[in-house]
């Protein structure tokens, strides 16, 4: 009798313990599952110039999940290498602003020159590069200090991008006003060479086994195919009109250039450097964007506010995503 009694009660709230621990590791569990997914859950982020704001996409469901500010006319974007922040251009501030992924707004900036536009991180994450285009130079800029750490003068005018190589040795750099790419060595903190293309370089891509760099000559609806050992040029190839955007897939096979008077997006095949197909998407395709997995290709319509979704693999469009004004491009952490 006692006993039992004495126990019961005892018996009662150890249950009661164990549930309540229980309850509480489900919802912590449930908390860790739920920050994880938020952490890794594949997102495009499109940097709109006139709304002066960043639609976020997920790649999944590819619609809009949210959008937040990022100063008054964000372009060029990349992230760091952890994916904690973001690092996006903005033209009237001269500034490079910081943004904190996880709660989407901004941080901090770096200052720069006049008018910066596109932004890349290095192979190692240690550098941003930053093409300047009034001050014709790219500003390389120290992500551990967040402060810029050197700055080298193009000998092309107005540069637009300025690109890592997958080693990390060159940044490649695309200035609008001219009919060269620069080549810098980043150790030596120089411009290396420069290589003769066609009428205003715009997009550049290297292809991920590091072997060729490809880029779109607006004014001459050209691709050239650069050896990247040599910094030779190898091929030209005729694209659409207006043909500025570059981004190669991750095997290294195809390279797409946006054409942008046609409204078309063309798919190069590398082998032979000859376009397999063209495919019509919206109004004046600009910078582009591929999913990790290299099955989806996002396009930045800068007339239509939209971005189109590609199939990489049966060449044809999915989907358009309306977002901000003016979309200037798209970029995937990778």
């Amino acid at each position: 009798g006692p006993v039992m009694r004495g126990e019961a009660p005892i018996a009662f709230d150890r249950a009661s313990a164990r549930e309540k621990t229980r309850t509480i590791s489900i919802a912590a569990l449930a908390f860790t599952g739920i920050s994880a997914f938020l952490q890794a859950a594949p997102f495009a982020y499109v940097a709109n110039e006139k709304s002066g704001d960043i639609s976020v996409i997920d790649i999944t469901t590819d619609s809009v999940v949210a959008t937040f500010p990022a100063g008054k006319r964000p372009r060029g974007m990349t992230a760091s290498r952890d994916g904690k922040q973001l690092y996006v251009s903005d033209q009237p501030a001269n500034a490079l602003q910081i943004i904190d992924i996880a709660s989407r707004k901004i941080t901090g900036k770096v200052d720069l020159g006049e008018s910066p536009e596109g932004v890349y991180r290095s192979p190692d994450g240690k550098l941003l590069s930053v093409a300047v285009e009034e001050d014709n130079s790219v500003h390389f800029i120290n992500t551990a200090t967040g402060k810029r750490d050197f700055q080298v003068k193009t000998e092309g005018e107005n540069p637009e991008h300025a690109v890592f190589s997958r080693d990390g040795k060159w940044v490649y750099v695309s200035a609008e006003e001219s009919e060269v790419v620069d080549v810098i060595d980043v150790a030596s903190r120089k411009v290396h060479t420069t290589i003769k293309v066609g009428k205003r370089p715009r997009g550049i891509g290297f292809t991920p086994d590091g072997k060729f760099a490809y880029i779109a000559c607006e004014l001459a609806n050209r691709v050239y195919a650069i050896d990247v050992a040599s910094h030779k040029v190898v091929a030209v190839i005729p694209a659409g009109v207006r043909s500025n955007g570059i981004r190669v897939h991750p095997d290294s096979k195809t390279v797409f250039v946006s054409n942008g008077a046609d409204g078309t997006v063309s798919a190069i095949d590398v082998a032979s450097n000859k376009i397999t197909k063209t495919i019509k998407v919206g109004d004046r395709p600009w910078n582009m964007a591929i999913s990790a997995n290299g099955a989806k290709l996002y396009v930045a319509n800068g007339r239509s506010n939209t971005v189109s979704v590609i199939d990489t693999a049966k060449l044809e469009k999915v989907t358009d995503i309306k977002v901000g004004d003016t979309p200037w491009g798209v970029y995937i952490p990778d």
